[in-house]
């Protein structure tokens, strides 16, 4: 186990999160991208315990991840399952088990604070943390996406399956978007990637 982890995680995470999979009873299995989600947990009908992490994130999303579906489980099992997924009991066990990470020796200066940040009150998904998100998309290898906040309102941008949108304006948190072949209007996340129609 630990010598798969050491391909995904930072050098000093592999002990503590082989550990924390070992006392677990968790199987992990790593998979290749889904779009909609990086890592997600079940407990399966056998009552085995797995969590699934996409095996394309950075080493340091990959961890944060990691611990985020262990907490899902430890929560659940500590709580109950009628809990919320993300609800208090959740993020009090996510907080718990991420502190010992949160120190340099892990991550780097630049993510310490984004994260210590996001960790006061750690949302569903770090992707709805836009600086967060922002902060971790900096460790990805290149590629030619762009964030939906960088890209000038009125561009066309296609997402992953495909279709065309038109950027509109911002409200409250989010960017409305019109989707060029129907007309209907989707709310975007401004640290969405999109691929920019260049014109």
């Amino acid at each position: 186990m630990r010598d798969i982890l050491a391909k995904y995680l930072p050098e000093n995470a592999v002990i503590p999160v082989s550990e924390l999979i070992k006392m677990n009873g968790v199987h992990l299995k790593i998979v290749n991208e889904r779009v909609t989600r990086h890592g997600d947990y079940r407990r399966m009908p056998d009552g085995s315990q797995q969590i699934t992490i996409n095996a394309n994130l950075n080493k340091y999303r990959f961890l944060i991840t990691s611990i985020h579906e262990i907490a899902h489980l430890i929560a659940f099992e500590k709580y109950g399952r009628e809990i919320k997924p993300h609800g208090r009991e959740w993020k009090h066990c996510f907080r718990s088990l991420m502190l010992p990470f949160i120190r340099p020796e892990i991550f780097p200066n630049s993510l310490l604070p984004v994260i210590a940040n996001h960790f006061r009150n750690p949302k569903a998904s770090s992707d709805t943390d836009a600086g967060l998100s922002v902060a971790l998309k900096s460790f990805d290898p290149e590629n030619d996406k762009s964030y939906i906040f960088e890209i000038p309102a009125g561009s066309l941008f296609k997402i992953h399956n495909g279709k065309t949108f038109k950027k509109g304006l911002r409200k409250v948190k989010r960017y409305e978007c019109l989707e060029m072949d129907t007309g209907r209007i989707y709310l975007f996340q401004p640290n969405a990637e999109v691929h920019l129609i260049k014109v």
